[in-house]
């Protein structure tokens, strides 16, 4: 007997909840989310928050920029509008420790910021001494700035993550299978937020529940593809 067709799931969007309201705090993002709550009374005008990649660094900015109507700009031009932007408010640069850098727009920046009275917060990967600026200016300004890290989310908040981005999507699932996926993913917010899209779209083309057995099909299945794109 021939296999009975997959149901294709609708290209849906479906948007993860990003208020602050809705965030998953734990012991990971627990200072850098009291950092945020405190606003504006922060130990100083410039302030960095370092994490490595998927850690929510970005996700955490965008709740101050919206709470702070904060301006934002990119690392790579920071110019005249960024300064005079300073000038009026907070501003925000995500990702201020990526290639290509404005340097001398960052310091002109910051003299804005500390002139004003407003803030800047800079996420980045890395701490500001492992950013190899070559402004010498701009290395001693960054020494001064409140840097609050986040970590890799520990078990607790990545479960909490898990269960909240499948509630997201109004899908229930067992505890049992929210604990599996904590044990084998990558600890990245990022790679929760694929796997749960992957696992959903996997249970609607085979109408069926999300299990344990689903689950580990689909890690394997992302594994293998991984693997193959690595080759």
């Amino acid at each position: 007997m021939p296999d009975s067709p997959r149901q294709l799931p609708l290209e849906l969007v479906h948007e993860v909840g990003r208020s602050r309201d809705e965030l998953v705090v734990g012991a990971a993002n627990a200072a850098a989310v009291a950092l945020i709550d405190r606003w504006p009374d922060w130990p100083a005008p410039v302030v960095v928050l370092a994490g490595p990649a998927g850690s929510g660094k970005s996700h955490l900015a965008e709740i101050w920029r919206a709470g702070s109507a904060a301006a934002s700009f990119r690392r790579e031009s920071l110019g005249p509008p960024a300064i005079e932007a300073a000038g009026r408010g907070p501003v925000l640069v995500d990702d201020a420790d990526g290639p290509g850098l404005d340097e001398t727009g960052l310091f002109h920046l910051i003299n804005a910021v500390r002139a004003s009275g407003t803030q800047l917060l800079l996420t980045a990967r890395r701490f500001p001494a492992a950013w190899n600026v070559r402004l010498p200016d701009l290395a001693s300004r960054l020494k001064a700035a409140a840097t609050v890290e986040i970590r890799e989310p520990d078990d607790m908040l990545l479960a909490g993550v898990i269960a909240k981005l499948f509630a997201d999507r109004q899908v229930e699932v067992e505890p049992h299978v929210v604990q599996y996926l904590v044990r084998r993913i990558e600890r990245s917010l990022a790679t929760a937020i694929g796997v749960v899209d992957r696992l959903d779209r996997a249970a609607l083309e085979q109408k069926c529940r999300i299990t344990r057995s689903l689950a580990a099909a689909t890690l394997s299945a992302l594994d293998e593809g991984q693997a193959a794109f690595d080759l």
